[in-house]
């Protein structure tokens, strides 16, 4: 297993997954307040499918969704990272920015200081022009992040996920954009 690309924040370490990230990637997945905006909770068979085809992606792109890691601690807290979404819709193909932290890391800023790495990445190593982010209509912690990142959003961009039967109170998503040209991190800004 390639260790690269390894990407590091002041506080947090964006890098390849490990054996010993599987039995915390379970717990974190099978903790119902985690999986609140996602259809269900993940068995530990499902989350270890999860890390293989995030493993499966980076050898396929370079790029995916990075285990994330306390520096100073070397403590797993969950993922952050790009991905290709699976599904068609108005704005596919993408490349998406997501994340998905342990409860314990919540409200310390890490999503958002992981997300400008990944999306620092995203610009600068694969050129690439635009990164989109999408979550339910209701999971307002992560559009909060989106927002912070330097992220926009456009109502008429909303949709309803094709992975979801009509209905389903998940449904309805928000989808978020931000692009090279627009980021607020760039050197002259």
């Amino acid at each position: 297993m390639l260790e690269k690309p390894l990407l590091t924040t002041d506080r947090l370490v964006l890098r390849r997954w490990r054996h010993g990230d599987r039995e915390p990637f379970a717990a974190m997945n099978a903790d119902p307040e985690v999986m609140e905006h996602f259809p269900d909770t993940l068995s530990a068979e499902q989350s270890d499918a999860l890390v293989d085809s995030i493993e499966s992606g980076f050898e396929q792109r370079g790029f995916g969704l990075w285990a994330l890691e306390i520096a100073e601690t070397g403590r797993f807290i969950g993922f952050t990272g790009l991905s290709v979404p699976r599904f068609e819709a108005h704005f596919t193909p993408a490349v998406e920015i997501g994340w998905r932290l342990t409860r314990s890391s919540w409200g310390h800023g890490y999503a958002g200081e992981a997300a400008r790495r990944a999306l620092a990445f995203a610009f600068d190593d694969l050129a690439l022009a635009e990164v989109v982010s999408f979550a339910s209509h209701s999971n307002l912690r992560s559009q909060k992040v989106m927002e912070r990142i330097g992220m926009t959003h456009d109502p008429a961009d909303d949709f309803d996920h094709p992975a979801l039967d009509e209905g389903h109170p998940l449904r309805r998503h928000v989808l978020w954009r931000i692009t090279a040209e627009g980021r607020r991190d760039r050197p002259g800004r």
